[in-house]
């Protein structure tokens, strides 16, 4: 895994972004607060997840001072209410490009945190914590599931009925295929549900092997019990290129269907994961990082037929620019696109919109920026708006509206 990582970083800055590329810029982030912080602060973070409740409030988790932390805010983020600190793990706490904490909130006072630890060979150990009084207190971390050496990128989503959705990278046949001498490429992609809302994670269910190992997923829902995973998927012939799953109901994924044809025939990590958003309308909005022989940089496409088939693939940002982190956020009528640049001295957020389901799009606009290392982008919704979710070490963590307020 290592060596992945390191032929990775090496790809990613000469093959894809060029000298000095974004990339390792971002890698200052995640070992870039200040020498001197140590406390579980915000001010203190190099990785932070915000998202809104049904009420509007936003929530924001991150790590510092080799914790998890959680706090909310009432007021788009200028004031927030007292820290709440998760138990310190045994083992260092995952932060690196795509496996951040992550929050999710819903009715009745629930807020469910994820996160990860790991070990030296990049073997990760996922959580799942709950509050069911509004985030005032968190019960005991519970191992999102059992059986299986490793498990990373966990991603929780929340559905109707609040029962929580669970998808990650597992490794628990990887390791069963090498302790009986077998080749397995990649790792497998696994879920779960809440037995029932505010529950107890049921047993994993593995939903394909062979995937890649060490990107986040995308998750959305398609309706009541039928969520929907993007994943870095290794087809026949060690090709990494993305794929979607719909399920059919709550047991039963469905057919794979591949998103683009980027032919990335490459055995390292690329730790960019793809970013999925689905509309009201049912559209289903993908971006991705594509590291093929065909396709190279960023990339969006939307499909109209429950992701059996996409569109051809949309190139975003300058060919020449350092561009990394492609998001994509469908809400409140409009599609919204993010990505993020670097020139050797200035990182910016270029934001791109559509209002008719990713037909059409505005020309990219700057929404913010900075001098110094930075966080991915982040885009979330409220009840009332759309917004960037942006941590960075020169301004500490930013909501910025990504249309004008009244």
């Amino acid at each position: 895994m290592r060596t992945h990582i390191q032929m990775a970083m090496l790809l990613l800055a000469s093959v894809v972004l060029g000298p000095g590329a974004a990339t390792a810029h971002d890698e200052k982030m995640h070992h870039g607060a200040p020498a001197a912080c140590h406390t579980t602060a915000l001010a203190c973070a190099s990785v932070a997840t915000g998202a809104f409740g049904p009420d509007g409030k936003l929530w924001v988790t991150w790590i510092a001072g080799g914790r998890v932390s959680v706090a909310s805010s009432a007021d788009l983020g200028k004031s927030f209410s007292e820290t709440v600190s998760l138990p310190k793990t045994e083992l260092a706490l995952d932060e690196g490009p795509d496996a951040r904490p992550k929050i999710v909130a819903g009715q009745a006072g629930q807020v469910v945190v994820t996160f990860a630890s790991r070990d030296d060979k990049y073997n990760g150990h996922a959580f799942i914590v709950r509050s069911g009084d509004g985030g005032k207190t968190f019960g005991a971390p519970q191992p999102i599931t059992s059986n299986s050496p490793s498990q990373r990128f966990e991603t929780a989503a929340l559905d109707q009925d609040g029962r929580a959705f669970v998808a990650w990278i597992d490794k628990r046949n990887a390791a069963k295929a090498k302790a009986d001498g077998k080749d397995y490429a990649g790792a497998a992609l696994a879920f779960a549900w809440d037995d029932r809302p505010g529950g107890t994670l049921q047993a994993a269910t593995i939903v394909r092997d062979n995937t890649c190992e060490c990107c986040r997923v995308g998750v959305a829902f398609a309706g009541p019990g039928k969520p929907v995973i993007l994943f870095r998927n290794i087809f026949d012939g060690g090709i990494r290129d993305h794929a979607v799953i719909t399920f059919a109901d709550e047991k039963t994924p469905g057919p794979l269907y591949r998103v683009s044809d980027d032919d990335a025939k490459i055995n390292a990590c690329p730790h960019q994961g793809p970013s999925l958003a689905i509309g009201p309308d049912g559209v289903y909005h993908a971006t991705w990082f594509a590291l093929g022989r065909k396709l190279k940089g960023l990339y969006y496409a939307h499909s109209n037929d429950g992701g059996k088939t996409f569109s051809e693939p949309m190139r975003l940002g300058d060919p020449n620019a350092q561009t990394s982190r492609p998001y994509v956020l469908a809400t409140h009528g409009v599609v919204y696109l993010t990505y993020k640049s670097f020139d050797g001295v200035m990182t910016t957020i270029d934001l791109m919109t559509s209002r008719d389901s990713g037909k059409t799009w505005s020309a990219p606009r700057t929404i913010a920026m900075t001098h110094d290392a930075s966080d991915h982008p982040l885009l979330i919704a409220s009840p009332a708006g759309a917004y960037l979710s942006w941590l960075t070490l020169q301004d500490g963590y930013r909501l910025i509206p990504l249309e004008p307020q009244s």
